[in-house]
């Protein structure tokens, strides 16, 4: 056994800095790459799902469902669908958020033409495309929460009631999915909206245990 340390040479017994309630702030750099990694995963998320013809709740699932009953592109219909939003946001969050959540939407969108130029996915199991690709768009939504962004539509009108009423973004978010899933009715076949609405819980799960008020000290 090893001798103990001296009093000065001991671990800290307490909490490390990162856990410590004056945390520094993001820094330009680190939202940045915050922003990036998040749109990345998150965009990436939307196609797995769109390969496995399935759908999601919020405006990306609006998105979806307009890209499945039409010729137009996602990345075309996913900015279109978040323009009506941009008022709430400045409204309510301002417009530094509301600038970050643009830029957020357009990386998605950016992301998603590159994604199927480079990634071609020739078949995949829509289970896992399912719950696979809700996990990373889960994951992306987090990260861009705590970089203060979003992807608009109802990521904005969950945060601003996370904020003002205490309740989960998580939460809200599920509501609002639970509806554009079972719109997800008119344009794939019932199986795969069931499947589709497993996921959206899932990413809604990922959202609600991880995303809390006072849970992430980093701003």
């Amino acid at each position: 056994m090893t001798d103990a340390p001296e009093p000065d040479e001991a671990a800290p017994t307490g909490p490390t800095l990162v856990f410590e309630g004056q945390a520094a702030p993001h820094s330009l750099l680190e939202d940045v790459l915050g922003i990036l990694t998040g749109t990345f995963l998150a965009s990436l998320g939307l196609m797995l799902l769109q390969a496995s013809a399935s759908v999601t709740g919020g405006t990306a699932g609006l998105a979806l469902i307009v890209d499945y009953a039409t010729d137009l592109p996602f990345w075309l219909v996913f900015a279109i669908v978040n323009l009506p939003f941009a008022a709430l946001a400045i409204w309510q969050k301002g417009w530094d958020f509301t600038i970050r959540s643009a830029v957020s939407i357009a990386l998605v969108s950016g992301f998603s033409v590159v994604h199927h130029a480079f990634f071609q996915i020739a078949a995949i199991d829509p289970v896992y495309g399912t719950l696979g690709g809700n996990v990373l768009a889960g994951v992306g939504l987090l990260i861009l929460f705590r970089h203060r962004a979003s992807l608009g539509g109802v990521n904005v009108i969950a945060l601003v009631l996370q904020e003002r009423a205490g309740i989960r973004a998580g939460w809200t978010q599920m509501a609002f999915d639970v509806l554009i899933i079972v719109a997800g009715l008119l344009v794939v076949p019932w199986p795969n909206v069931i499947l589709s609405a497993v996921g959206a819980v899932v990413l809604s799960l990922i959202l609600a245990l991880n995303h809390r008020p006072g849970r992430y000290i980093g701003h």
